[in-house]
């Protein structure tokens, strides 16, 4: 069974995360799909755009704690999506946590709906949002990403277009989109790939210099007695040993 959802009009190409019995989780098996159906896009000219977006009420709950992805694999997925040559556009109605939220902003354009809700969670289950810091360093505010990194708060719609996570918030996040897609399909695609690519340099340089360290930190601290206490305590829905 498919854990990618795929359907295509007028040129923009959805791509829906489709695993809801796990709230999307960041699973290998779910990040190496998505990986295959941004190849497929980059290589269909007829494609114009895409859209990531989910089924259920969480785009995404971040690394699966059962069957998570390799850090390279994360990696390779956040670099796949900021050089795919078509801008890739986040759709989310529902609920971005840890390693989802790396998704968001590998994308060019991201709008929600002011039903969802944010959260980097890592720092609670005693490691660190390392490899997703890739593309949310260079594009979201610091102090914001201070904040809200160091405490796992959870944050909605709007103060995350504030700070730059989003691109737009709104009651109906199909009415936000219509017109940036609309514009999309108005626009020339090499044009529209050569912007891309001046807009995301900046973000391709943190890639080419910092995902070796930050993939071995992940490695590192995935593997560490405090990531194992908290990933248990998380499965049996209690707190931690170090909650005071």
């Amino acid at each position: 069974m498919s854990l990618i959802g795929r359907t295509r009009a007028r040129g923009v190409e959805t791509l829906s995360l489709d695993s809801p019995g796990n709230r999307n989780a960041l699973s290998a098996a779910l990040v190496g799909e998505l990986s295959d159906a941004l190849t497929d896009c980059a290589k269909d000219t007829d494609v114009r755009a895409v859209v990531l977006t989910h089924t259920g009420n969480t785009f995404s709950a971040g690394a699966d704690l059962r069957d998570p992805p390799h850090p390279d694999a994360l990696v390779g997925l956040l670099r796949q999506i900021v050089e795919l040559p078509r801008p890739v556009l986040a759709r989310v109605t529902g609920h971005v946590r840890a390693g989802g939220l790396g998704l968001l902003a590998a994308c060019d354009i991201a709008a929600a709906a002011h039903t969802a809700s944010f959260a980097f969670t890592e720092v609670r289950i005693g490691v660190a949002p390392a490899v997703i810091s890739l593309p949310l360093l260079p594009r979201t505010d610091p102090r914001a990403l201070a904040r809200y990194y160091l405490t796992g708060e959870r944050f909605d719609a709007p103060e995350a277009a504030r700070i730059g996570l989003l691109t737009a918030a709104g009651d109906d996040v199909d009415a936000v989109l219509e017109p940036i897609l609309d514009g999309l399909r108005r626009s020339a695609p090499e044009a529209l790939a050569e912007t891309k690519r001046l807009l995301t340099a900046r973000v391709l340089e943190s890639f080419d210099r910092d995902a070796g360290r930050l993939t071995a930190l992940s490695a590192r601290l995935f593997a560490s007695p405090q990531a194992r206490e908290g990933m248990t305590a998380f499965l049996e829905r209690r707190d931690p040993s170090w909650v005071v």
